[in-house]
């Protein structure tokens, strides 16, 4: 539980970022493996507040302070190249995007018929409590998070006439 990733994503992420020009150099001291530097980096990503640590980190993964941060932004800099073909939205008229209205249609109200992507907020924790309105980002949860939410939807112009 300690990456909070199914091992398939886990696999799948590091085909991605594997030939990344970040994880090689000419150093006489090599770079732990990707996969290595990719479970830090989960960690990293999949805790926070005192879990979070370096110091709690470098104990798990049986390395150095700072190789628990290079290793981080390491992967970082990899999935940020990849942002493009991680993120991506279908193009309106694909067969992608039919399937998406198509679920949308079936899931939501009437007036959404039409629509591709409808997301639901995500919390992202917060290290301490923040400085102003501190009591308003107390979630049900017992912690202090931020809500995230997105919501893209693509309509059809409905001409009356």
């Amino acid at each position: 539980m300690k990456l909070c990733v199914n091992p398939d994503i886990f696999d799948d992420i590091l085909n991605q970022i594997s030939d990344d020009p970040v994880f090689y150099n000419q150093s006489n001291n090599p770079q732990l493996p990707v996969a290595v530097q990719l479970a830090i980096f989960l960690n990293c990503a999949g805790h926070y507040g005192n879990a979070a640590l370096n110091q709690d980190i470098c104990q798990w993964a049986g390395i150095s302070i700072g190789s628990v941060t290079n290793c981080t932004n390491c992967v970082m800099t990899a999935l940020l190249r990849q942002h493009d073909n991680f993120i991506c939205f279908p193009a309106l008229d694909s067969d992608e995007a039919a399937c998406a209205c198509h679920y949308v249609q079936s899931k939501s109200c009437p007036e959404w018929r039409n629509g591709i992507l409808a997301v639901d907020g995500s919390l992202f924790h917060l290290h301490q409590k923040p400085g102003h309105y501190g009591e308003s980002f107390y979630t049900r949860k017992s912690q202090y998070s931020l809500n995230c939410q997105v919501c893209l939807i693509y309509f059809t112009p409905i001409y009356l006439t």
